[in-house]
């Protein structure tokens, strides 16, 4: 028996035979094409839209968070500059193969230099890349393992193709080699309700056909464990199902102190399932969605349909709906779509709407109008603040159309910093952890080769969401989570001990985030805060708060 570590998404726990995802097709040789340059093109934008379409119907077919980052990648097989790329390539005699994997490699390079969300993109690229010369080559797309039995997969890490359409009947578990809490596959497996441990490097060394038992709440893979491993695993399994078919209570802790536990949501159809699972309201609606996928502006009357919709599923609740989120980052032609040599730190969010004002009137405009039509209690928040004057400019211009709560999310350090200040002002918080997180340690939250630092855990973050709630409780606001860092249970009462008074998270995470609240005291949770705070490290603090919770369990 041996562990190895990374880091859990979730409370799960599952045990089955190892199924190591294949290792991506070799590069192609660089040499002479025996077909003419005009054949050579030919079958490659054939092969280019075969897998644009197969990638459209995968997201048809998985819908939510999947569909949209599928269709993406579709977009992005068939963009008419990589096409002209490989063109350049096919004319100068070299072969489909190689003009494919030359192109998008220099394509991939290019983006990733840029980072943030055209950084993330640069990663799908690899993938696309593969399904296009598999397909030239008359070989099966790179993909999931189907050995012919329910199985633990096992990877490097996981393109979203190959996520959004996950045969939860067969893949008992998820383990990687790379990523982190925050990663792509990690986000994914909350939504999708998968056992996962993520960064597990160690992992590298499982042989197909392994037993393993993949506890996420320890964040720890056993390989080949003994039966009585086995057998408590399995007993913690049942457990647990038997635990999330109980009756739905509203988020508190031992003591009885409420957390209301709220959802995350992208579009209006994701509201009843939340509602379903448990979710006492909505902590972040992002309204991006509407914005995304036109090449102008939503009309005032779109959005008052939608945000109508998502607000009438919640009658009586609180809905907190977070500004357009967009800019250098998220390009929109009629926003902003200037180059920036570090769209992380350009125009985006309260700056990109300050910019274009007349996108942000409409939009509170049409949210006032849902407000009035419906019975929920509507919040609105501006992303990315950053100071006490861009609070003043939100919660002024709010406050003119009519909007009766209006809010900051806290993701930049100065607006924690700042926090009682700018308290003074909004009337509620929303600290969004991802971001945070990303600019406190100075890491791209999109890049791979710092998502080490992409750790909310750490001692530095947590202290910035502390100074943030004790401004909550001088100003007698209240201070939400809407990052990942809430879906994370042991994290969950971490926040609440530095003074978060919402939790908000992918709906699949509500029920192990409500069971673990529940058995905790508030001074558990204070007390098991500052064992993370008075730590070093991420990892340091993470096993603290363990320690912690552990004398009190």
């Amino acid at each position: 028996m041996s562990e190895l570590r990374g880091v859990g998404i979730g409370l799960g726990v599952a045990q089955g035979p190892v199924a190591r995802m294949a290792e991506p097709l070799p590069a192609p040789e660089d040499v002479p094409s025996t077909l003419s340059p005009e054949e050579e093109i030919a079958r490659v934008r054939d092969a280019v839209a075969v897998v644009a379409r197969e990638l459209e119907t995968r997201g048809a077919q998985a819908g939510g968070l999947a569909r949209e980052v599928l269709e993406a990648q579709a977009m992005m097989a068939e963009d008419p500059t990589l096409d002209q790329e490989v063109l350049t390539r096919t004319a100068a005699g070299k072969t489909g193969e190689f003009a494919v994997h030359d192109a998008f490699a220099r394509f991939r390079d290019t983006l990733a230099a840029m980072g943030g969300y055209l950084g993330e993109r640069a990663a799908d690229l690899d993938d696309v890349a593969q399904r296009v010369i598999a397909r030239l080559r008359g070989l099966p797309a790179p993909g999931i393992p189907d050995p012919g039995h329910p199985f633990v997969l096992v990877a490097k890490d996981l393109a979203p193709a190959d996520t959004a359409l996950l045969d939860l009947d067969k893949v008992l578990a998820l383990v990687t080699t790379d990523g982190g809490p925050t990663s792509h596959t990690a986000i994914l497996a909350r939504e999708k309700s998968i056992v996962a441990v993520v960064g597990a490097a160690a992992a590298k060394d499982l042989a197909d056909g392994e037993i393993v038992i993949v506890d996420a709440a320890k964040g720890v893979v056993t390989a080949s464990p003994s039966d009585d491993e086995l057998s408590q695993a399995q007993h913690r399994a049942d457990a647990r199902r038997t635990a999330a078919s109980a009756p739905i209570t509203p988020g508190a802790l031992a003591d009885g102190t409420a957390v209301p536990l709220l959802a995350n949501l992208g579009k209006p159809e994701g509201a009843a399932e939340a509602v379903e699972l448990g979710a006492e309201g909505v902590g972040l609606f992002r309204t991006e969605f509407l914005f995304l996928s036109s090449s102008q502006a939503p009309t005032v009357e779109q959005q008052a349909k939608a945000y109508t919709e998502l607000l009438n599923a919640f009658p009586g609740k609180k809905v907190v709906v977070r500004a357009l989120d967009a800019g250098a980052d998220k390009p929109l032609a009629f926003l902003n779509d200037a180059h920036e040599e570090n769209p992380a730190l350009g125009l985006r969010g309260i700056r990109s709407l300050r910019a274009s004002e007349d996108i942000l009137r409409e939009q509170l405009t049409a949210l006032q109008q849902a407000q009035a039509a419906t019975q929920a209690d509507l919040w609105v928040m501006a992303p990315m603040i950053g100071t006490v004057e861009e609070t003043e400019y939100f919660t002024t211009l709010c406050r003119d159309y009519g909007i009766k709560t209006a809010g900051v999310m806290v993701e930049v350090p100065s607006a924690a910093l700042m926090a009682e200040k700018v308290l003074g002002i909004a009337d509620f918080a929303s600290i969004g952890t991802n971001d945070l997180t990303q600019y406190t340690m100075a890491a791209d939250r999109l890049l791979g080769s710092v998502s080490s630092f992409q750790d909310p855990w750490h001692p530095a973050v947590l202290q910035l969401i502390g100074m943030t709630g004790a401004a909550g409780r001088t100003t007698g606001k209240p201070v939400g989570i809407c990052g990942e860092a809430a879906a994370d249970p042991l994290l969950a009462v971490v926040l609440v001990g530095l003074g978060a008074t919402t939790l908000s998270m992918a709906p699949t995470a509500l029920a192990d985030v409500r069971a673990t609240l529940l058995k905790y005291t508030r001074d558990d949770a204070e007390r098991i805060a500052a064992a993370a705070l008075a730590a070093d490290g991420a990892a340091s603090a993470r096993a603290a708060a363990q320690a912690a919770a552990d004398t009190v369990a």
